[in-house]
């Protein structure tokens, strides 16, 4: 056996098996390149599902890293310390909010969020207690936690884990009628993507973030952006809800906020709702940990200048136009440099395509059977989009 079957194995006999990870084992990473343990180098278009939206140890990033990890990594929220007020205040400027309420991953943030807007209903709304009941949207992934799946529409989330503790209304994405169907009385808030990643890259209508944030704004709900893998660039734009000028009252942020280097997630709102909380009612161990915080606050300042969301949606363009016309793929939607690729009935899976891709040199994965996900760090090349687009052209001709 080589190191890296060696390595699998290991895994495999010990690890839950609750992933189906690409046969690959990865050992080093540089900008918009991974190296495995043979020495083998792949073009890396997942950026592990955007958290590496400014690519493997980036220098900058990497830097204000090591040098806290001189000074101070964790002090619990028992204390202040010196690198969480600068976070908390840049990014709160980023996003135009008030306050952050820092977290450490994704379905974190969600289930904060989720919390935050039964409270507002309740102490703002005047929902009566327990009734409180949150909109959300068929095809959504906002996370693993029990509370999350309970709305999943995706029987591999949710089968087998129940019972769930109910609250929530699904309603088809994209459809306005229906949404304002689904608002009552009791509705606290809507949560949505402003782009479904899970689901295959879906990008709403036109006009339709402003028509749900229309709807929140008329019958009195929050708009709650889950902006976990679209937000902070992705897109060609600060926030997802940046392509259609509109500002939910909660974003709901991570992945690329830590850098690539630490989990960091985040809720942001203004103080009607974010003061919903007081001491004791919810908290976090590591949430806002000196590390995290000095990681996120470089983090804030690179998305400050805008040079990553124009080179996103730069790229984007790019993108979109070496995609189209591909032989074996039925539709491409791209979103700034984010795409989702379906692949025509009767020929490879999208596991077959990922697996061809990787012997290839190209990383990317499948959801949903049929489509193709495709995420490049942000500092990938023209070039280098027109290497993986060959590659992916191939992988599907087989």
């Amino acid at each position: 056996m080589n190191r890296s079957s060696d390595l699998t194995a290991l895994e495999d006999r010990y690890g839950a098996h609750n992933y189906h990870p690409l046969p690959v084992v990865l050992a080093e990473g540089e900008g918009a390149w991974v190296t495995d343990t043979e020495g083998n180098r792949y073009l890396d278009w997942l950026a592990a599902y955007s958290a590496v939206n400014f690519g493997h140890r980036h220098p900058r990033l990497v830097a204000a890293a090591k040098a806290q990890l001189d000074r101070l990594t964790l002090a619990s929220r028992a204390f202040h310390t010196d690198t969480l007020g600068p976070f908390l205040s840049g990014l709160a400027e980023l996003c135009g909010k008030d306050a952050v309420l820092p977290m450490n991953t994704g379905a974190e943030a969600v289930e904060t969020a989720i919390k935050a807007a039964r409270k507002w209903g309740y102490t703002r709304k005047g929902v009566a207690p327990g009734k409180a009941r949150i909109v959300v949207f068929d095809g959504n992934f906002h996370g693993r936690t029990t509370t999350i799946v309970g709305f999943s529409s995706d029987p591999d989330s949710y089968e087998g884990f129940g019972p769930y503790d109910g609250g929530f209304d699904s309603v088809p994405y994209g459809d306005t009628e229906a949404l304002h169907a689904a608002i009552g009385p009791d509705t606290v808030a809507v949560l949505i993507e402003p782009v479904q990643g899970e689901a295959g890259v879906v990008v709403p209508p036109a006009g339709y973030l402003r028509a749900v944030h229309a709807a929140c704004e008329q019958h009195n709900v929050l708009m709650i952006a889950d902006e976990i893998q679209s937000g902070l660039a992705r897109t060609g734009h600060t926030f997802a809800c940046d392509r259609e000028d509109v500002v939910p009252d909660v974003y709901l942020l991570g992945k690329a906020l830590g850098g690539g280097i630490v989990p960091v997630s985040a809720v942001v709102a203004d103080r009607d709702v974010m003061d919903v909380f007081s001491p004791g009612t919810h908290g976090s161990t590591f949430g806002g940990n000196p590390l995290a915080a000095a990681v996120g606050t470089e983090v804030v300042a690179m998305l400050a200048t805008g040079e990553w969301q124009a080179r996103a949606l730069d790229l984007g363009k790019h993108l979109e136009s070496a995609l189209t016309g591909l032989d074996g793929v039925d539709g491409v939607r791209v979103c700034g440099l984010w795409a989702g690729v379906d692949l025509a009935d009767g020929g490879p899976t999208a596991r077959e395509v990922c697996e061809r891709a990787a012997a290839l040199g190209l990383l990317c994965k499948e959801t949903h059977q049929r489509t193709v996900r495709i995420a490049p760090p942000l500092v990938v090349t023209p070039e280098e989009i027109d290497r993986g687009v060959a590659i992916l052209k191939r992988a599907i001709a087989g």
